[in-house]
This record gives C-alpha cells, sequence and structure tokens, in this order.
C-alpha cells in the first residue's frame, strides 16, 4: 500500500508502542506468550489501514492476530484503530512476508490471510506475487499442516493464476466463489473490498489447504493483462 508520507508518522507510532513488535525475529517460535490462553495463531499478510484486521480481531476474541504491512503510514492508522478499540489480541509488524521464515517457527501458524495483494501483472514480476508457488512454499512451512490460507482479491486475472498456482502445489482449494458478495455481504470487509464492491467488482475468494508439499518447476506463463505484456 502506498500513502504520502506523514510529517507525525514517529511520534504517531510511538503512541502505539505496545501493538508494534519491533523485533519479531526474536518471538520466533514463542509468538503465543504474546496471549498465553489463545486457540489460535492467525496471521494477515498486508494488513492496510486495518478494517479487516481490527473487526477481525474484535470478532474473535479468543485468536492471536499479527498483522503485516509494510507501509508504516498504513500500518499506524491500523494500530491507531486496535488501540481505540482497546483490542488486546493483535500485534503488528512492518516486514517484507518474503522472510515469513526468519519469524515464524515451522508450522506455528494456524491461518494466514492474504486480501487483495499487489497484482504485479507484468510476467517478469510474477514471482513476486503473494500466491506464487515460491511465497506458497514458505507459508506450508510455517503454517502447520491442515491450517489454511484465506485469500480474496477483486483481480480476476491474478484469481485464475493463483488457483493455477494451488493446483501445480498439490495444495486443497475449499470454497472457491469468483462472487463472494453476490447474494449480500459475506464475513469481514477489507476497506479496499466495501469500496470496490460498491462500485459492483466481483470478489473473488478461497481457502487454501497447507501442508507441506515439493516446489515444482517453473512454467512460462503470459502477463495477466494484454496492455501489461512486454
Amino acid at each position: 500500500m502506498r500513502m504520502r508520507r506523514m510529517k507525525n508518522l514517529e511520534s504517531r507510532m510511538a503512541a502505539c508502542a505496545d501493538y508494534r513488535i519491533t523485533q519479531p525475529e526474536t518471538m520466533k517460535g514463542t509468538w503465543r506468550e504474546l496471549k498465553k490462553d489463545c486457540t489460535a495463531l492467525w496471521v494477515e499478510v498486508g494488513c492496510g489501514k486495518g478494517k479487516f484486521t481490527a473487526e477481525t480481531a474484535e470478532a474473535n476474541p479468543d485468536v492471536l492476530l499479527i498483522a503485516v504491512e509494510r507501509c508504516r503510514e498504513a500500518m499506524v492508522v491500523a494500530m491507531e484503530k486496535a488501540k481505540n478499540m482497546g483490542l488486546k489480541n493483535v500485534f503488528f509488524i512492518d516486514m517484507d512476508v518474503a522472510n515469513i521464515e526468519e519469524i515464524f517457527a515451522s508450522f506455528e501458524i494456524d491461518r494466514l490471510f492474504i486480501n487483495f495483494p499487489d497484482p504485479w501483472p507484468r510476467k517478469k514480476n510474477a514471482k513476486r506475487r503473494l500466491t506464487h508457488r515460491g511465497f506458497l512454499d514458505k507459508y506450508c512451512r510455517v503454517i502447520k499442516t491442515g491450517g489454511e490460507i484465506h485469500y480474496k482479491t477483486d483481480n480476476a486475472p491474478l484469481f485464475e493464476f493463483s488457483v493455477e498456482e494451488f493446483a501445480a502445489c498439490g495444495l486443497e482449494v475449499k470454497n472457491l466463489t469468483r462472487n463472494l458478495h453476490e447474494n449480500g455481504i459475506v464475513g469481514i470487509m477489507t476497506g479496499y473490498e466495501e469500496k470496490f464492491h460498491g462500485l459492483g467488482t466481483p470478489i473473488n475468494r478461497c481457502e487454501v489447504v497447507c501442508k507441506p508439499f515439493v516446489l515444482p518447476a517453473e512454467e512460462k506463463k503470459p502477463a495477466l493483462t494484454e496492455e501489461d505484456a512486454e
């Protein structure tokens, strides 16, 4: 997520210090110590301004939720939401998800959320898509066997690419839909999701069951859209 630079970013971050994990690598294998009575450890990748994050944490008080966001300007807004709501079961990390194995131990996570990631449409950037098999390999090393990835996107070409990647890795896909809210709002929406649903854009969603797998060889694929092809 890209946002304008905040002049008061550091002071706002400091005011939310209780919600920020500044050295997440030291928590590897011990995340549940943050909430010893938690029934599950959930991780959200790219939480943005935190609407989904805060509402999910509020709706699941028995769960420990760790939200990851590279944009500190967005993350501070999300932390402020959590603080204003008085939430005690959500914490935030500003890091690159490519380093997820440095932060979480093997099979430590119960569920991972990937909501509306950057589609990286050019074929030369396919490996940067968060549902590329290289990332799936990382996720399935830190998510317990039988744990799930919950994935949503408004980008139809990206969704089809993702479904192909899940299949190539031998991962089971459940509850797949290409129009999640066709018959009414389903589940907690992100701020981005609310905006595009309001414009009539169909929302794609599925759940992926994780397990260890042998990383398949890369296949040549076209760009996601013709206008972005090189």
